[in-house]
């Protein structure tokens, strides 16, 4: 486990190049710690709801290690039909994703939690996208070339996933990365993050 800079004021239980990426775009000083946590379907939790405890699961796994902490979690679950889209473990695997997915509306949640000692918040951001209807040589060639293995829904919006959309639905896109930065300024500014001086606070929620 890596040790966490003592002068930032937070932490990300993340090590994804993408929620770092995203996070750094605040301008805020962060270490990114990998959390102590494992992934998984539980029988009877909704897409929704199973995005909140994974990422609440992330985060509490690092503060524990470092009290006194924010620390942030984040995850993301795609959902089709009312169930869960698990992450392709193979090329043909992601191939079969997508073109299960062409012409339809698949929701993206995406879980965030900040936890700083016995004190939580968490929130769910759900993006939504419809697929083009692709041909299967167009579907192969961007999983060879993009090899989005391991990623929810066999893409990457902030790549060349992009071609593959015909529409996008929600408030705040990067949520769809990863992140979602307009919920996360507002969850840090309950902890006394601020980001811009003045900011307005939400009321804190018990």
């Amino acid at each position: 486990m890596k040790a966490a800079d003592l002068s930032s004021p937070v932490i990300l239980a993340s090590t994804s190049p993408f929620r770092r990426e995203l996070l750094g775009r605040l301008g805020l000083p962060f270490e990114a710690v990998a959390p102590d946590y494992v992934e998984g379907e539980v029988a009877g939790l909704a897409p929704r709801d199973l995005a909140a405890r994974h990422a609440a699961g992330k985060a509490r796994s690092v503060a524990r290690l470092f009290p006194g902490r924010v620390v942030i979690g984040s995850d993301q679950v795609a959902e089709l039909d009312g169930r869960a889209l698990g992450k392709p473990e193979d090329a043909a695997a992601a191939v079969a994703q997508l073109t299960a997915m062409a012409g339809r509306r698949v929701l993206f949640h995406t879980g965030l939690a900040l936890v700083r000692d016995a004190r939580e918040e968490l929130t769910v951001e759900t993006f939504a996208v419809v697929l083009r209807r692709l041909p299967l040589r167009a579907l192969r060639s961007y999983v060879e070339r993009e090899q989005p293995l391991g990623c929810a829904g066999s893409f990457r919006i902030e790549g060349l996933g992009i071609a593959l959309m015909e529409a996008l639905e929600g408030r705040d896109y990067t949520a769809l990365i990863g992140l979602p930065l307009i919920a996360l300024t507002s969850l840090l500014a309950r902890f006394g993050v601020d980001v811009l001086p003045g900011l307005p606070r939400a009321q804190e929620r018990r």
